[in-house]
């Protein structure tokens, strides 16, 4: 029903009516509503860092360090060390060589936060249907958001790696590989580095949409990697993690069109450690029994653990069309006579240095007919080439990485997050 106007209209607001009719009665003052702000905690702690990461945007756009305006970025998962070591807990001199250390933690921290918001992300964006090439250029453009790419300063550690099958590792589409699509029965590996001031986070898992029929597999790689992360401490051998990752891994078995098959450890890829800019440090984490007894972690190391299922041979070989590249470590000076080459090295140096690469980076900075270059480089031993890693045709691969820090006084998951 439609409203009907009073008679006399109401010209004065009523306080000021019943002011004038007993003059008591003081008009009352409208209470100015507060702004709500969103400043964090002053204090950063487990609540500072459930309220920078609520800040965040769906999907996200806020790069970490404008989320956390101290720069003080979240501790990852912290285990005491244990038997031989305990004593370093409460040591205060341990302690000391902590907090000397703590700039260093603190840039791995923030390149684990980019990752964790990049492959939160990633992980509602992954299905059948997606096309591969497309998955890795939206997975780095926001990567390189999130932790603010500024040249060699601050960016992505190495090509982003999408394995399928018998593929374990380092495939990642080349600038003509537009077709690949993610199909029902795939077996999915997704393998990204974030990295603050050559400070690198290494971290990685496995996705398959029918997890009825490949949950055996993802669940041998995911365990065998706690086993490691388990097992990794200052004097570890390193030969007795391999042996413990082994037999966790080869606990598993598989059934497969009903034909039951043993989940191996693959031999020959490793986990490693991490220095700043050096994806492989030189130390490597065997997934198999047998490694040289002589190898340990020490203290302030830092390490990717990741360790490889297969369903087929258990040992993996370079197959197919090369994607990742990397300057050769220490190569020396190597004369180069090639103007392309000479032009495509010096761009190398400047946009990566030691940091790895693909051809699909060198596409996006504009480098235009280097296969040929890239090539002579290879030759001279200036780059190494990294093809990629298969097992036996018609097997199935599955990988899981985390990167630890054996710091003075625990040991930290510093890449852990709500998901793996």
């Amino acid at each position: 029903m439609e409203e009907q106007p009073l008679e006399k209209p109401i010209e004065k607001p009523i306080d000021v009516i019943n002011e004038n009719i007993n003059p008591s009665i003081t008009k009352k003052k409208k209470k100015k509503k507060k702004k709500k702000t969103n400043t964090l905690p002053d204090t950063p702690g487990k609540d500072y860092d459930t309220v920078a990461r609520n800040h965040q945007s769906n999907p996200p756009s806020i790069p970490v360090e404008d989320l956390w305006p101290n720069h003080i970025f979240p501790v990852g998962e912290l285990h005491d060390y244990t038997d031989n070591n305990l004593w370093r807990t409460t040591s205060a001199e341990t302690r000391e060589r902590d907090r000397i250390m703590t700039d260093e933690w603190n840039m791995v921290r923030e390149a684990a936060e980019c990752h964790r918001f990049v492959r939160k992300w990633a992980q509602t964006q992954i299905k059948p249907g997606v096309n591969l090439y497309d998955l890795c250029e939206s997975i780095e453009a926001m990567n390189r958001r999130m932790v603010k790419a500024a040249g060699l300063k601050k960016g992505i550690a190495f090509p982003t790696g999408v394995s399928r099958n018998n593929i374990a590792a380092h495939y990642s589409p080349n600038p003509g590989d537009r077709n690949e699509i993610l199909k029902e029965n795939d077996v999915l590996k997704i393998d990204f580095g974030t990295q603050v001031n050559g400070q690198i986070v290494d971290c990685a898992w496995t996705y398959a949409y029918n997890m009825d029929k490949y949950g055996p597999l993802l669940a041998a790689s995911k365990a065998a990697t706690e086993t490691g992360i388990k097992e990794a401490g200052i004097d570890a051998h390193l030969c007795e993690i391999g042996e413990a990752i082994q037999e966790t891994m080869e606990s598993y078995e598989i059934t497969l069109d009903g034909v039951v098959y043993p989940i191996k450890s693959i031999a020959n890829l490793n986990g490693h450690s991490i220095a700043p800019y050096r994806i492989h440090a030189g130390k490597f984490v065997p997934n198999v029994k047998g490694a040289d007894p002589r190898y340990k972690m020490e203290e302030g190391e830092h390490y990717a653990i990741e360790t490889f299922g297969s369903t087929g041979d258990g040992s993996v070989v370079e197959s197919g069309d090369c994607s990742h590249f990397m300057k050769t470590w220490n190569a020396g000076h190597v004369p180069i006579r090639s103007k392309q080459a000479k032009s495509l090295f010096a761009h190398i140096n400047k946009t990566y240095d030691t940091l790895a690469f693909c051809k699909r980076f060198l596409a996006l900075d504009g480098q235009h007919m280097f296969d040929g270059a890239l090539g002579q480089l290879v030759k001279l031993g200036l780059v190494t080439a990294y093809p990629p890693l298969c097992d036996k045709v018609g097997s199935y691969t599955s990988q899981f990485e985390h990167t630890i820090l054996l710091r003075p006084m625990c040991k930290e998951v510093v890449s852990r997050g709500d998901d793996y």
